[in-house]
């Protein structure tokens, strides 16, 4: 082949109308991601962007609106046990899943119902 994938730039997930405030307060608040300014044309259009060291997930809005339960990002973290613990302190429920060897993941789901993987690899 004559060109290669270098990475994903974002992961976009839905939200129905109105829930930019949500959004904020799920990402920024609670997993710590920062919001990006959207481009102004994209601005009409609703949702919020955010970013983590090189992680982009963008909220866009959806109507009707349907959470991904199955599809999902999966976001590798340095130090799972003390986000484990974090999520706790702040009373976010995940599910731990112990079916891929070598992978200590679990899963939240965020205010939408959309599925987010979080795993740290075992050395």
């Amino acid at each position: 082949m004559t060109f290669h994938y270098e990475t994903i730039d974002h992961v976009q997930l839905a939200a129905p109308p109105g829930s930019e405030v949500k959004a904020r307060s799920f990402y920024e608040e609670i997993l710590g991601f920062r919001e990006v300014e959207k481009p102004e044309l994209l601005k009409a259009n609703g949702g919020v962007w955010f970013q983590a060291g090189t992680i982009n997930i963008h909220i866009g809005i959806e109507k009707p609106f349907v959470p991904a339960k199955k599809a999902h990002p999966a976001i590798l973290v340095k130090n799972i046990k003390k986000l484990k613990e974090h999520l706790t302190e702040n009373q976010v429920d995940f599910l731990v899943d112990h079916k891929l060897l070598g992978a200590n993941r679990f899963y939240v789901s965020d205010p939408f119902g959309n599925r987010i993987e979080f795993l740290e690899w075992e050395k």
